[in-house]
């Protein structure tokens, strides 16, 4: 990953839990932490990468801060945003009978990391899609904003730590339970190809490996399917039904291609062991 990569990618995280919640990002404050031999084009690119990313939102970092590491480059973004209050979505709005949607594919990024194990720099171009989702994330602000501005959804959350978890923390916050279908997850072409490489699993990818920075929302059954597919305007990002809430008491499960329910593991990363948790 190049400065400026990194640059766009830690501004764009932070861009996409804007979109959840159907904000407008405003203004970013960004720590450095520079190791004493870090060249300084390396650091104008860095920030000319956040500054681009931020550009077509009409977003400025406004301060921050620079302090020596001793070997590890650490960029910090706090991103402040806006949004109407009435129109706010947050995780603890989902209701028992919501449907659950997600935009997107799922695990693309994932697959995007494990083809840069198994390849390094000579990644085949037909997985280079997959790569360039988990190097440079685009963080869905539009379709936030039409989700929020169109009154449809009850609860929303980014797919930053994997569908799985990311679910389990609306559940955790509404109170609910959920079930989600495995033959409704929509998966990005060539996804079996990755995971036969690198001995991993399409549902483990798809559930588990984050960083697809989607957006998952959940919707009253009152709501038409005709509004639900109005939702992406021109963009053409895919909105796709995954599931449903139900009882908390029905525990969280998933439906595999059998019909077979089984106990779904709210497996994502976790930020304090540095891994999944």
């Amino acid at each position: 990953t190049t400065p400026y990569q990194a640059g766009r990618r830690a501004m764009a995280v932070n861009l996409s839990d804007i979109a959840s919640m159907g904000g407008k990002p405003t203004y970013a404050l960004v720590s450095l932490g520079l190791p004493a031999d870090f060249p300084v084009r390396s650091c104008d690119r860095l920030f000319e990468g956040m500054r681009d990313e931020l550009l077509p939102h009409r977003a400025h970092i406004v301060g921050g801060n620079l302090a020596r590491t001793e070997k590890r480059l650490i960029v910090d973004v706090t991103l402040v945003g806006e949004v109407d209050p009435s129109r706010v979505l947050t995780r603890g709005g989902a209701r028992v009978g919501d449907r659950i949607y997600v935009t997107g594919h799922l695990g693309a990024s994932g697959a995007g990391l494990q083809a840069l194990k198994v390849f390094g720099k000579k990644v085949p171009g037909r997985f280079r899609g997959m790569v360039n989702r988990h190097v440079l994330p685009v963080p869905r602000m539009d379709l936030g904003r039409r989700i929020s501005r169109s009154g449809v959804a009850s609860a929303m959350i980014d797919v930053s730590d994997g569908v799985a978890g990311d679910l389990h923390h609306v559940c955790a916050r509404s109170g609910v339970g959920a079930e989600i279908r495995e033959d409704l997850l929509p998966l990005p072409e060539r996804i079996g190809e990755i995971a036969k490489i690198s001995g991993t699993s399409v549902l483990e990818l798809a559930l588990h490996s984050g960083e697809d920075y989607e957006l998952l929302f959940t919707v009253p059954p009152r709501v038409s399917a005709r509004r639900i597919r109005a939702l992406p305007g021109a963009s053409g990002i895919p909105v796709t039904e995954i599931g449903r809430i139900v009882r908390r008491e029905e525990g969280y499960t998933l439906i595999d291609s059998r019909g077979k329910r089984r106990p779904l593991a709210p497996v994502g990363w976790d930020h304090f062991r540095m891994g999944k948790g």
